[in-house]
């Protein structure tokens, strides 16, 4: 089995800054994509940031030189840094991952989400 753990919630002004964390754990061979995701109340999932094993990496329009993605391939870690946060950037945040397992199948794992509330 493989397991997300998320960190770096919480609650901020707007202009604030927080850091998300992301662990993943379990019996994985190789992870493919990481990524974001976000979940405000009454709206869709939406994707946030992504980020392959080579580091190329793709962003929502709306955080698009405000938040950067990241990762610690040894670690099987991603991180998601926003900056200058807006009250639109209220959301449950959730991890994603494309794993490989030690058995060799494919599959996309979620993590628990972590609540992001910015306050005006």
């Amino acid at each position: 089995q493989v397991q997300l753990v998320e960190s770096g919630g919480g609650l901020v002004q707007a202009g604030g800054s927080l850091r998300l964390s992301c662990a993943a754990s379990g019996t994985i061979f190789s992870i493919n994509v990481m990524g974001w995701y976000r979940q405000a109340p009454g709206k869709q999932r939406e994707l946030v940031a992504a980020i392959t094993s080579g580091g190329s990496t793709n962003y929502a329009d709306s955080v698009k030189g405000r938040f950067t993605i990241s990762r610690d391939n040894a670690k099987n870690t991603v991180y998601l840094q926003m900056n200058s946060l807006k009250p639109e950037d209220t959301a449950v945040y959730y991890c994603n991952a494309n794993v490989r397992r030690t058995d060799w199948r494919v599959y996309d794992y979620w993590g628990q989400g972590t609540q992001v509330t910015v306050s005006s």
